[in-house]
């Protein structure tokens, strides 16, 4: 029996672009024999998964998992990407979004250590993928994730457009640091992950917020100031301003709350702390839509058909 070595295993997965625990398994099949071990894995189907790598994957699901800590709490939300919407009502990508995003709950919340995480059986998350690939035949992938903790309080989830109870097409997760009645708590948070999956905000606060975008913004209002032809100073107050609307716009607690548009998040949550006798802070929040931000590729599926029938 040869010797399986790190770097035999290597070798296979870079040929074959099949996940390290396989490759280590094929190559003990095949007494460390390279070629013997890249048919045995197109055998099984598992090669295939290699080969559909490069395709986009903008559907899937965005899956939420939470931990009860006593005072406090932990959630997750992962993205789970796949190739058509039709595999997001799989039972079997469906479970193993649920599973990747309970695993997420004992790692630092990051796509590496995530995708390199154990499941129930051994398998790491990312071997499991590599075989769900050669069995539903889509490429799938961890695109991104989040995990907020709580010492005291708790963090809300709402999942919109749901396709199972925690899955759905876009997840936030509301971390409200508090003493107060955690049932409560969780209600104001819910409100406010509903908020935030309607407004998009893109950050929590104006400190937080990328310098670069307010630069942008101000080069913009500026630009327009000056086509005004009024005097410097007047323009200095229009660009101070335009600045201040735009930070409501795109700030989480500078926004008018939109099931109240009278108060804003932050009105919100000091009036319930009042209310609750404790103080509420919001640690962070995270909104993942599903497939935001990826290049999907537009098939004519006539040409397609008619391609696979010699019609073309």
């Amino acid at each position: 029996m040869a010797e399986i070595t790190a770097a035999l295993v290597k070798e296979l997965r870079e040929k074959s672009g099949v996940g390290m625990m396989d490759c280590k398994k094929a190559l003990s099949e095949n007494n460390g024999d390279i070629e013997a071990s890249i048919d045995w894995l197109r055998a099984k189907g598992l090669s295939k998964a290699a080969k559909k790598a490069d395709r986009a994957a903008a559907e899937g699901l965005v899956a939420i998992a939470t931990a009860d800590q006593g005072a406090g709490e932990t959630a997750t939300a992962v993205e789970v990407n796949a190739e058509t919407d039709f595999v997001s009502r799989n039972d079997l990508f469906q479970g193993a979004a649920r599973q990747i995003a309970g695993v997420a709950l004992s790692t630092d919340g990051s796509v590496e250590a995530i995708t390199a995480a154990k499941l129930a059986g051994g398998e790491s998350v990312q071997d499991h993928l590599t075989n769900l690939i050669a069995t539903i035949g889509e490429n799938m992938m961890v695109r991104r994730a989040a995990k907020h903790t709580v010492e005291n309080g708790v963090v809300a989830s709402y999942i919109h457009n749901a396709t199972a109870p925690d899955l759905g097409r876009i997840g936030v997760l509301v971390a409200l640091e508090s003493t107060g009645d955690k049932a409560a708590l969780r209600e104001l948070g819910r409100k406010i992950a509903m908020h935030v999956a309607a407004t998009a905000p893109l950050s929590l606060s104006p400190d937080d917020l990328d310098p670069a975008a307010i630069e942008r913004e101000k080069a913009v209002f500026t630009e327009q100031a000056l086509e005004s032809g009024k005097p410097p100073a007047v323009v200095e107050k229009m660009i101070e301003g335009r600045i201040r609307k735009f930070l409501e716009e795109v700030v989480l607690l500078k926004q008018a709350f939109v099931m109240n548009p009278d108060q804003t998040v932050e009105q919100l949550v000091a009036e319930t702390g009042k209310t609750l006798g404790a103080p509420i802070t919001v640690k962070g929040f995270t909104r993942l839509a599903l497939g935001e931000g990826v290049e999907k590729k537009q098939d004519d599926f006539a040409a397609e058909v008619a391609s696979m029938t010699g019609q073309a």
